[in-house]
């Protein structure tokens, strides 16, 4: 090889050092899906129970759709595209 090819393999291999590291997911993404756990887990909590009351609206109702809802909020985190307040695509 020659020094130039050598010298501009080296040039073009050095990263620099305010490159930014481009993510899969913005912040309003993680944020959402952070959201959609803490649901999930509350409809988890809410069907929780000793042995009172086994057939309760809150167990047999209200759970279920807290928990349904926390995954369409996880499907939406993961779905969601935010706007690019930059102006560049």
């Amino acid at each position: 090889m020659s020094k130039k090819i050598q010298e501009k393999a080296k040039t073009n291999s050095k990263e620099t050092p305010s490159s930014k590291i481009d993510m899969v997911f913005e912040k309003q993404n993680y944020m959402l899906t952070g959201l959609a756990f803490a649901v999930v887990v509350l409809g988890f909590l809410l069907m929780w129970g000793g042995k009172e009351d086994i057939y309760s609206f809150r167990r047999i109702t209200l759970a279920p759709i807290v928990v349904i809802a926390g995954f369409l909020i996880g499907v939406f985190a993961i779905m969601y595209k935010p706007k690019n307040t930059n102006g560049a695509d």
